[in-house]
């Protein structure tokens, strides 16, 4: 019995760690008891659609060094997943070291490499698994507060993840985030 305790206890130790990864920069700019919105600058994206499956995977491979130019790049977080042009994408955020310019180019052509322009994004924080059942839930949540502060969506909802599959589901951190006009 100790040593089940034990191991479960290193388990949530371990989960519980923060991410030492490089997170997209932004500035808060107003925030209440519901949601967030913040200013980010431009940030450097790798971007494929999710039409056959394996998004993560594929953009796991480039940052693993199936890339142009081999090289292994470290993650970032957030993970984000939006519905364009009638297809799900998933995007990783490139480290703040690379540009348009030294960005290695993927070698597998579904995956492009995009700039978000700055801009404005309501944000609304929940943990738990990344389901779309939790998903929608908070999106309907952060589009009604929206509305009613009167604060125009100008994007469908993004996903964003924070945690490995790893980190236990109460100790996650998950939001929808939404482009706004301020």
């Amino acid at each position: 019995m100790k040593k089940i305790l034990l191991i479960l206890a290193s388990v949530i130790i371990l989960s519980s760690q923060t991410m030492a990864y490089e997170e997209a920069n932004y500035e808060i700019v107003k925030e209440n008891k519901s949601y967030e919105i913040r200013k980010y600058s431009d940030r450097l994206v790798i971007e494929t659609n999710s039409i056959q499956g394996n998004a993560f995977r594929k953009l796991f491979n480039y940052i693993s060094g199936n890339n142009e130019k081999k090289e292994e790049i470290k993650m970032t977080v957030p993970v984000t997943q939006e519905i364009k042009n009638g297809n799900m994408t998933m995007q990783f955020y490139l480290p703040s070291k690379f540009n348009k310019d030294n960005a290695p180019k993927p070698s597998n052509l579904e995956i492009k490499i995009l700039t978000i322009e700055s801009g404005y994004y309501a944000a609304i924080k929940y943990s738990g698994r990344s389901s779309d059942k939790n998903f929608l839930k908070n999106k309907d949540i952060l589009e009604k507060e929206l509305k009613q502060d009167k604060i125009k969506i100008l994007s469908p909802p993004i996903r964003a993840s924070y945690n490995s599959p790893f980190t236990l589901p109460m100790l996650k951190r998950n939001e929808v985030m939404f482009r706004v006009d301020l």
